[in-house]
């Protein structure tokens, strides 16, 4: 295979996994909580040839040779998430939260591991406890009483009710957020959930609205960061990139069609 072909087929590969970093970020431009990704490309090896410039008289003299660098391609090194914040949408639901600023909500997985999201869509589930929509429970613990009639969440993450013949508020617990050093260094597990690694750092735990973490709005969702606009201009691009290759792939073919006719 002559190397511009095998170089351009990389390039397909590249602006194929580019496509599929846009196509999902479109799929999901309605999930709430939802965070933008981008995929990141680095060149690939460089053979050096040491060519002899013309003044070169045979001696052992490095200032006289230059390195003319072939480059084989490109790769995907990473699929890097974008957390800005989304735009919050008024539900009017008291189970609905949404964090302006920064934090994730803790969730409990199945296995006692916790997981760590940014959609606050809740529920409350048979044991009167508030879970996600697939019933995973979020930490800390919060039960209700059975008597409740209305919950009521501050924007510090104070849990209140009103109980059945009372007008007083009850407080019943505490929501907590995760923060982490690297929130880049996060890993998406599926069900907008994802788990620390070393490169995300530990999870601290702290009190929404405090040393510069989010604040809980309770009756909003924060919907999804992507701009369906920037993701089309990408896409535009990405397809045009996408034809370069194959028109280099027609190319090399073309001038291995010339040798073979020789």
């Amino acid at each position: 295979m002559m190397p511009s072909m095998w170089i351009a087929k990389t390039g397909l590969d590249a602006q194929q996994n580019n496509m599929n970093v846009i196509s999902n970020n479109l799929a999901n431009v309605n999930t709430n909580g939802f965070k933008k990704s981008r995929a990141v490309f680095e060149d690939l090896v460089y053979k050096a040839n040491n060519c002899k410039n013309e003044e070169y008289n045979g001696e052992e003299n490095l200032d006289n040779y230059y390195d003319a660098g072939a480059g084989a391609g490109a790769k995907t090194i990473e699929i890097q998430k974008n957390f800005s914040q989304g735009n919050l949408l008024k539900t009017d639901s008291s189970q609905d939260i949404a964090i302006n600023g920064d934090g994730f909500f803790q969730i409990q997985m199945p296995d006692g591991s916790l997981a760590y999201t940014r959609n606050g869509s809740f529920q409350i589930n048979k044991n009167r406890q508030l879970v996600n929509h697939n019933g995973l429970l979020v930490q800390p613990n919060i039960t209700l009483p059975e008597n409740f009639t209305e919950i009521y969440i501050n924007k510090n993450g104070e849990v209140s009710v009103k109980l059945k013949d009372s007008k007083e508020k009850v407080s019943i617990g505490q929501i907590g957020l995760a923060i982490f050093s690297n929130n880049y260094g996060l890993k998406s597990i599926g069900q907008n959930l994802y788990k620390e690694t070393q490169i995300s750092g530990k999870a601290i735990e702290v009190e929404p609205g405090i040393y510069d973490v989010g604040e809980l709005q309770q009756g909003y969702l924060e919907t999804s960061n992507v701009n369906i606009a920037e993701e089309l201009i990408n896409m535009i691009q990405t397809q045009r990139a996408y034809e370069i290759n194959s028109k280099s792939i027609n190319a090399s073919d073309k001038m291995l069609q010339k040798i073979c006719e020789l």
